[in-house]
């Protein structure tokens, strides 16, 4: 692929961008920022979560996983969808009946301004690092396929693509977000099932052959109840998935403020659902394309490389297809890492605006877009720091790392929440930032341990649970007397 039609292909995407932008930010104030106005139609709030959930990530570390680990990821997704009823019936009536902005207010109402503090904390680490881990890929790959061939080093890459995400964002957040995120979900979904079709012509597959040959493919396994200490069986997996999503959606600033932009509670739920079903087929798609990839590198006896991660980047780009191929990768890359990387720049501003300045309390519309302005140009430069951190680090099994952060970092809340939520004892919350730090640490040190302590046992992503357990533990330690009222 040229040079030229990549930068191309590149700008014409960014234009679309700006122009949606500039038409949904057009007097967008503070309110239309944090929530949208509460306007948002539930559809569209719907399929723009698909992409913010997806990532870069999933778009080029799950078709080449299937060569390790099958269809197992599929046991997860079942949890991912089973996680979506729990978000939709339990954490979203509760925020829309305390007319949150933030969601972790809830956690100052329910246990004290430690406990808030400690909440969003948490959350503006873990989602800092995901969103870094995320970005650092398509970074990454963005520099393999073009960068490096023009002679711009990864810095500059990576300060280009934060401040194109920092520039669509700064002025309509949410607001102008719920709309860009559906484009970009609809362009990635268009451009994973166009993939699949040109590489399966290449094949000589018809529709009916092709899924003939994805479901007799040995890759195309998919349950895992044999041998618990393996990674993939299924309870682990099906588990994982649940409180996986109930921690990175339910207890989620970013993920929440698009659904707390609805328009009442009920368009909320149906979003929430809708959104949540859609993550089966879409990824089936994903592995299914992983399949046809290692077909097709068999069939041409193309020389993979090593990690799975750039199997499908070095496919689609190379020239063994045709350009169009190429195209598709790049612009589903763009749709998906910009979706996600916008939401999270938006969240943590929100996140960081209300819940550590508190710049809403004093009510002045002035000063809280002034410190949201500046908020959101540090964290978009906090952010492109940490993306040359991951550089340097050089490590890219990106898939493991953004689960390994949350079970690390949303362990906590969501003992916070389950605590709260299902029990009425009162704690000293002035201990509880100590609990949430020494909850991830006693985690780790049990999973380095796991196999020499419970027989050969291994953990795997159910780290998240076995945190928020170490976290209600230490909560029922520092129990006072008296019940919660509320």
């Amino acid at each position: 692929m040229s040079h030229l039609l990549i930068i191309t292909v590149i700008l014409a995407y960014f234009l679309m961008l700006f122009g949606v932008s500039y038409l949904t930010s057009y007097k967008a104030d503070n309110n239309a920022f944090f929530t949208g106005d509460r306007q948002s139609p539930w559809y569209v709030v719907a399929i723009a979560m698909v992409g913010t959930s997806i990532s870069g990530v999933t778009f080029i570390s799950v078709p080449g996983s299937v060569v390790a680990s099958q269809f197992s990821y599929i046991q997860m997704v079942f949890g991912f969808v089973t996680g979506y009823f729990v978000v939709a019936f339990l954490f979203v009536p509760l925020y829309y009946k305390l007319n949150l902005i933030s969601i972790y207010e809830y956690l100052g109402n329910r246990f004290g301004k430690y406990s808030y503090k400690t909440g969003s904390g948490f959350f503006l680490i873990s989602k800092m690092l995901g969103c870094g881990v995320r970005m650092y890929l398509t970074s990454l790959v963005l520099q393999i396929i073009l960068f490096d061939k023009i002679g711009i080093p990864f810095w500059l890459n990576v300060a280009i693509t934060i401040f194109i995400v920092w520039l669509y964002t700064f002025k309509g957040g949410v607001k102008t977000l719920v709309w860009t995120d559906m484009i970009q979900t609809l362009s990635l979904v268009l451009t994973v099932i166009l993939c699949i079709w040109y590489i399966a012509n290449e094949l000589d597959l018809n529709f009916s052959r092709l899924i003939d040959v994805v479901k007799e493919s040995p890759l195309s396994k998919t349950f895992y109840f044999e041998d618990s200490n393996d990674k993939r069986f299924f309870w682990k997996q099906f588990l994982a998935g649940v409180f996986t999503t109930v921690a990175m959606t339910g207890l989620d600033q970013d993920m929440m403020q698009k659904n707390l932009s609805c328009k009442n509670m009920r368009d909320a739920q149906k979003n929430v659902l809708s959104y949540g079903v859609m993550f089966l087929p879409i990824n089936i798609l994903f592995l299914s394309l992983g399949i046809i990839l290692y077909m097709y590198a068999e069939k041409a006896q193309i020389s993979l490389p090593p990690n799975s991660d750039q199997v499908f980047p070095y496919i689609a780009t190379s020239g063994f297809l045709p350009d169009i191929v190429g195209i598709l990768f790049i612009l589903g890359l763009i749709a998906a890492a910009f979706s996600s990387a916008g939401s999270a720049l938006t969240s943590l501003t929100t996140s960081f605006t209300i819940d550590i300045l508190r710049a809403n309390k004093d009510g002045d519309e002035n000063r809280i877009k002034k410190t949201r302005q500046i908020t959101h140009a540090a964290n978009a430069v906090i952010m492109a720091i940490i993306i040359c951190v991951f550089e340097m680090l050089n490590n890219t099994h990106v898939i493991d790392a953004v689960y390994i952060v949350a079970s690390y970092t949303y362990g906590p809340l969501l003992g916070l929440y389950m605590f709260g939520l299902f029990t009425k004892i009162n704690v000293r919350d002035k201990f509880v930032p100590f609990i949430a730090i020494a909850s991830p640490v006693l985690c780790y040190i049990i999973s380095m341990n796991s196999e020499k302590w419970f027989n050969g046992y291994k953990m795997g992503y159910e780290l998240l649970i076995v945190n928020a357990l170490i976290t209600i533990l230490g909560l029922v330690i520092v129990k006072r007397s008296g019940k919660y009222i509320g």
